[in-house]
C-alpha cells in the first residue's frame, strides 16, 4: 500500500481547503443554514464548476470527474473541517452512487450529468431511521442472509410488508417516466436534505410480508401527493426533512420493478454503498475533529490563567495530547478504509470502513468535548462557534452510530466471538442466523 497522496489528490485537498477558507467561515456557515435549503446554493454551484465536487466519484461518461473513494474521502475531510452545509453527503456519497450502480442507461444519462453539474441534488430516504442498518453498518439485516423478517431479501428495515415504513403498489398501465404505474404510500423521517433535494431515492416494500421485496424508487420534486417538511435538527449544518408519500407516482430505479425482479440486489447494492459511505463519513468526522482541536490549541495558547497561558499547564497538555492521538488514529483508519473500498475484497473493506467510522465518531466526540471544556465559560455559550463542532459530533453519533454498534457489526463480519456449532464444533457467525448464541455474542462485543 502506497500511503503517499498523488499530486492530483493533494491538489484537490489544497484547492478545496483554500476555497472553503475564503467562502465558508463560521459566519457564512450560520447564514447558510438559515436559508430555506439549508446551504449556500451559490457556493455549491461554484464547487461543482471549479472542482466537480458533486460528481467527483462519478464516471466520466456521465459527466463526472472519474475519481474514486480516496478522493471523495479527502473532499469530505475538508468539508468536515469547515462544517460545510451542503448536499455533499446526501447527493455525492449516498444517492448518486446508487443511481450509477442500479439505474438504467436512460436514467443514468438523464440524471447523473445534472448531479455532476450541481444542478440536481438527491437524497436517500430509508424508513424508520434505519439508514445505518440498510447500509449494513449495524445489525445483521443487510442482504447477506440476515433475519430481518422482510421476506428474505434483507430489507426488513423498509417496513417488512406490515404497517409502517413505505409501501409500493403497482396500479397497472404505464406510469410516469415508464415506471409501470407504481405508487408509494408512507412516511420517512430524518432524511438528509430530504426537504430540498430535487430527486428522492425512496426504499419501499412491494408484495406484502411473505413475498415482499425491497426496491428503490425515484420520486421527483413536485410530484403530486408528495409533502416535505424541514425538521428542527440538533446540527443545523446537516439539515434533515420529513417526507410524506400519499399515492405518489414513482419510477423504479433500474429494472427492479419488472416482474420477477429480485430485491436482494438492491439490499446488496446498499451494503456495498455502506462501505464507501462509511469511509467518507469517517473522513468528514476526522476533518471536524481536527478543526475543533486546532481551534482549542489556538485558544489555550492565548487564554491566561494565574498569569500564564492555560496551555502551559501540564494537565491541559495531556488532555490535548490524548485528543491528538485519537484524531490521528481516526485519520489513519479513514484513509485506509477509503483505500480498501477501492481495491480490497468486500468483507475486509466493509470491516475497515465500519471500524474507521466508529473510531472517527469517538475522536470527534472527544475533540468537541474538550473544546467546550477548555474554552471555559465561553465554551458553554450556545452561540459560540465551538458549539457548531459539539452539535456536529452529537448529531453524527445519533445518525451514523453509536460506535459500539458499528464495532459489533464489524466483529460479526469478521467472525469474532462466534459460538461453536453444537454438531460440528465449528465456529458460527453471530448475528447471521446464530440465534441465542448470536445474541450473546453481540452482548459480549458491546461489553
Amino acid at each position: 500500500m502506497d500511503t503517499a497522496f498523488t499530486e492530483e489528490q493533494a491538489e484537490i485537498r489544497r484547492t478545496l481547503r483554500r476555497l472553503l477558507r475564503e467562502r465558508c467561515g463560521p459566519d457564512e456557515v450560520k447564514a447558510a443554514v438559515r436559508t430555506p435549503p439549508g446551504h449556500d446554493e451559490t457556493l455549491w454551484r461554484l464547487l461543482a464548476r471549479r472542482l466537480g465536487l458533486p460528481g467527483l466519484a462519478l464516471p466520466r461518461d456521465v459527466g463526472g470527474v472519474g475519481c474514486g473513494p480516496a478522493e471523495l474521502a479527502l473532499a469530505c475531510e475538508e468539508a468536515g473541517r469547515a462544517l460545510l452545509p451542503s448536499p455533499l453527503t446526501a447527493t455525492a456519497v449516498l444517492a448518486a452512487p446508487l443511481v450509477d450502480r442500479l439505474g438504467t442507461g436512460a436514467q443514468r444519462a438523464e440524471l447523473l450529468p445534472l448531479v455532476a453539474d450541481g444542478e440536481l441534488t438527491a437524497a436517500l430516504a430509508v424508513p424508520g431511521g434505519e439508514l445505518t442498518r440498510a447500509l449494513g453498518l449495524t445489525d445483521g439485516d443487510d442482504g447477506e442472509g440476515g433475519d430481518g423478517g422482510g421476506g428474505g431479501d434483507g430489507g426488513g428495515w423498509a417496513g417488512g410488508g406490515r404497517a409502517g415504513g413505505v409501501q409500493a403498489r403497482e396500479s397497472g398501465g404505464g406510469g410516469p417516466g415508464g415506471g409501470g404505474g407504481w405508487r408509494l404510500y408512507g412516511q420517512v423521517d430524518q432524511v438528509l436534505d430530504g426537504h430540498s433535494a430535487g430527486l428522492l431515492l425512496v426504499a419501499a416494500r412491494t408484495g406484502g410480508y411473505t413475498r415482499g421485496r425491497t426496491l428503490l424508487f425515484l420520486v421527483r420534486a413536485g410530484a403530486p401527493g408528495l409533502a416535505r417538511t424541514r425538521l428542527t435538527a440538533l446540527d443545523e449544518t446537516r439539515p434533515q426533512g420529513r417526507i410524506e408519500l400519499r399515492d405518489v407516482p414513482a419510477e423504479p430505479l433500474g429494472a427492479q420493478g419488472t416482474e420477477g425482479a429480485d430485491g436482494a440486489d438492491v439490499a446488496g447494492a446498499l451494503v456495498r454503498l455502506g462501505t464507501t459511505a462509511a469511509a467518507a463519513l469517517a473522513a468528514e468526522a476526522v476533518g471536524a475533529a481536527h478543526a475543533a482541536l486546532e481551534r482549542t490549541v489556538e485558544y489555550v495558547r492565548v487564554r491566561e490563567q494565574f498569569g500564564r497561558p492555560v496551555g502551559s499547564f501540564q494537565a491541559v497538555k495531556h488532555r490535548l495530547a490524548e485528543v491528538y492521538v485519537k484524531v490521528e488514529t481516526a485519520r489513519s483508519a479513514a484513509y485506509y478504509a477509503a483505500w480498501a473500498a477501492d481495491g480490497v475484497n468486500g468483507t475486509e473493506a466493509a470491516v475497515a470502513s465500519g471500524l474507521a467510522l466508529a473510531t472517527a465518531l469517538e475522536a470527534q466526540r472527544a475533540a468537541a468535548g474538550e473544546a467546550v471544556q477548555l474554552h471555559g465559560g465561553t465554551g458553554f455559550t450556545w452561540e459560540h462557534d465551538v458549539h457548531l463542532y459539539f452539535k456536529r459530533a452529537a448529531s453524527d453519533e445519533l445518525l451514523f452510530g453509536p460506535a459500539h454498534r458499528l464495532r459489533t457489526r464489524a466483529a460479526e463480519r469478521e467472525g469474532l466471538f462466534a459460538a461453536p456449532d453444537a454438531a460440528t464444533g465449528a465456529a458460527g457467525r453471530p448475528g447471521m442466523g446464530a440465534g441465542a448464541d448470536g445474541r450473546r455474542a453481540r452482548k459480549a462485543v458491546r461489553v
